[in-house]
């Protein structure tokens, strides 16, 4: 179903393969995406090329959104392209580290914080000019964010930063009729996901959960799918949990 015809979406980090996943999911719903990364050109291409093959509208952007006038330049070059109004705004950039407190760097943490708070903040801030009554804001944040991890202490930080500007931004853009929310995965099966690339990992990842199965980047985008739509209209403020019932 086209329950995203006719509107515009930007999705930051859209070359990873979550991002990809959302970016691809939001243009089967009907939306014309924008699909932001920061150095990988050809999955970005290849993320545009498989939109536009579908008979989808698409367009790449490369901006660092860890440079301060990144979320800037990032939300001048969108709207070059879409024109006065942006309907959906996924913030799904972000950059990890593994490091306990003892072994984490300024340098760390400072990047941490200008990838996965500082941008996604100031990239609001710029396109709220631009979004209007049922425009939606849709963070990437992460269960970690509720839980201890020795070896994630800064990564969780900013994660649970994230949970914080959810609430404050759905209050102060309420009022436009804009709604706020995030979606917040629990193990999914990536590229980069070190535990669930062997059988081990999947299998203790299955006893983890009510559903016995790994979550597939296409389970996130979904979910973004839905809070981008008209069904998702009452909800604001809020994380949705994607995890399949992890640890219930």
């Amino acid at each position: 179903m086209k329950s995203l015809r006719g509107k515009t979406a930007l999705v930051t980090g859209a070359d990873c393969t979550v991002g990809r996943a959302i970016a691809l999911s939001l243009a089967r719903a009907g939306a014309q995406v924008l699909v932001q990364y920061t150095s990988s050109e050809l999955e970005a291409d290849a993320v545009v090329f498989e939109i536009r093959s579908a008979g989808g509208r698409a367009e790449k952007l490369a901006v660092d959104l860890r440079e301060p006038d990144g979320p800037h330049r990032l939300a001048r070059r969108a709207l070059d392209i879409i024109g006065a109004r942006l309907d959906v705004l996924v913030s799904n950039t972000g950059v990890g580290k593994e490091a306990n407190i003892e072994d984490t760097t300024v340098e760390d943490f400072d990047n941490l914080f200008a990838a996965n708070v500082r941008g996604p903040y100031f990239l609001v801030q710029q396109l709220m000019p631009a979004m209007c009554k049922n425009s939606n804001v849709i963070f990437v944040s992460a269960l970690v964010s509720h839980t201890s991890t020795g070896a994630l202490s800064a990564n969780t930080a900013t994660r649970g930063a994230i949970g914080t500007l959810v609430k404050h931004f759905a209050a102060t853009l309420g009022v436009r009729g804009v709604r706020v929310n995030a979606v917040a995965p629990g193990m999914v099966e990536t590229d980069i996901s070190k535990l669930i690339n062997s059988e081990a990992g999947r299998a203790a990842t299955r006893g983890l959960q009510a559903l016995t199965r790994v979550a597939t980047p296409e389970d996130v985008g979904a979910a973004v799918v839905f809070l981008a739509s008209d069904a998702a209209r009452w909800i604001t403020g809020g994380t949705l949990k994607v995890d399949g019932g992890l640890k219930l």
